[in-house]
């Protein structure tokens, strides 16, 4: 056709970046393990830290206590430790000691603090934390070993990181598993739905599943498919009765007609009006053929003389011009036959060729054939951006069509039939002025 649907393009872009509900589920258990894991890993650590570090600081503040009860008993002993400490007493005298030769110490404040050894080889440490408690009489230094505790935590660290890792990869496995699960019946409703669709009559699909959430969507899916299956066979229905129905009076007055044109007597405007009525008649008869094949959606053959039927339909209209100064003519090569019923042709030309007639007043409106196409070019009032947008939508009507006749419906049948034959129509402007329409076979 000339142009996509911009509400199908747009359609068409969602769907390509939609997930799929497999993938969906997938992803949620994936998020879900690792959110969780995640979230237990940071509270264990977080209570190892704590619980850690209020151990070490109550057996700390201990050791420190029984540093300054020793000093105050024993003060020619300042320097003394316990288990995994290192204590040291320093009176006012070592003060600057202190501050020349452990200048981080001396900066410090009453409580405890983490320290990394950088050469101290006093202390046999890489990190401890310090005990610092500061008095008139002396100062009390207590170094705790926290150098395996810090190994060890990165230890902790890596097994946690770890552990999520192994966690977050099991709830991918478990996501796949459930959502398999999940999607299974899902999926065989879909392939059953699939399968159904090739015949005319729709298989019952709720027989096949429990009564759970997919049984119900198949229920709906039965009724929606009966109730439908109703309104087409009652559309086929109604087509097949107004075809035959109209079939029977057509032929009467095709008969009456030639009865009347084969009198020798007859006047020439009679006689023109007696064509115009055949003419009609023939415009009926190709119309109710090409709607009765849309109808069934069946492709119609026939050996159609693109060139023939194309003369044939500018004589009807040549007849149909009044008094309009316009010439109808045709050109080109000769010779393109189309494998369809010359009914569904000569509507879908027709409605482009007496488009054509209908707004052009005045100029020639010519039918150029090709090797495999055939161009309609009018000298008309020309086509708008929004009319070439809309122009095979049903009912829409041309900016030009003013008060004409017509219910917008005849180029809304041009595309259809197009559809079911594998044809392509385009609508243009011309190069200077007026509409090009141009049928692909």
């Amino acid at each position: 056709m000339a142009a996509e649907d911009p509400s199908a393009a747009r359609l068409k872009k969602r769907k390509r970046f939609r997930r799929r509900l497999r993938s969906r589920i997938i992803l949620a258990f994936v998020l879900l393990g690792f959110g969780l894991t995640t979230m237990f890993a940071f509270a264990t650590n977080w209570t190892r830290t704590r619980v850690e570090k209020q151990l070490v600081e109550d057996a700390m503040n201990r050791n420190i206590n029984k540093a300054a009860q020793q000093f105050e008993l024993d003060p020619n002993n300042p320097q003394f430790g316990f288990d995994m400490t290192r204590a040291f007493v320093y009176t006012p005298d070592r003060f600057e000691f202190v501050r020349t030769n452990r200048p981080e110490w001396y900066e410090l404040k009453d409580g405890i603090a983490f320290v990394t050894n950088e050469g101290d080889t006093t202390i046999p440490f890489e990190y401890y934390n310090l005990a610092v408690r500061k008095t008139p009489n002396a100062w009390f230094f207590l170094a705790y070993d926290m150098t395996q505790s810090a190994r060890s935590e990165a230890q902790f660290n890596r097994a946690l990181y770890l552990s999520v890792l192994v966690f977050t990869l099991f709830s991918l496995l478990v996501g796949w598993w459930a959502a398999s699960r999940v999607m299974s019946p899902v999926s065989e409703l879909a392939n059953r739905l699939k399968r159904s669709g090739r015949s005319a009559q729709a298989e019952a699909l709720a027989a096949h599943f429990p009564d759970d959430e997919v049984g119900q969507l198949a229920e709906a899916l039965d009724d929606y498919a009966e109730r439908l299956t109703n309104v087409v066979q009652r559309d086929r229905e109604f087509n097949a009765d107004v075809s035959h129905e109209l079939r029977t009076p057509l032929a009467v007055i095709k008969g009456a007609v030639e009865l009347l044109l084969s009198r020798p007597d007859i006047e020439d405007k009679t006689r023109n009006r007696l064509l115009r009525i055949q003419r009609a008649e023939q415009q009926c008869t190709d119309l109710i053929s090409a709607l009765l094949l849309l109808s069934r959606n069946e492709r119609g053959h026939g050996s159609t003389d693109i060139a023939r039927l194309s003369e044939q339909l500018l004589d009807a209209h040549r007849a149909q011009l009044g008094g309009k100064s316009l010439t109808l003519r045709i050109e080109g090569e000769q010779g393109l036959v189309v494998d369809a019923p010359e009914a569904a042709v000569a509507v879908a030309l027709g409605n482009l060729i007496g488009n054509a007639v209908k707004y052009t007043t005045q100029g020639e409106v010519v039918v150029r054939l090709r090797p495999r196409s055939v161009d309609v070019i009018d000298s008309g009032p020309g086509l708008s951006a929004e009319d070439a947008a809309k122009l095979f939508e049903r009912g829409y009507r041309g900016t030009h069509a003013g008060h004409s006749q017509g219910g917008g419906i005849g180029l809304s049948i041009v595309r259809r039939l197009c559809e079911l034959y594998g044809w392509d129509v385009r609508v243009k402007p011309g190069e200077v002025m007026g509409v090009v329409a141009t049928l692909t076979f």
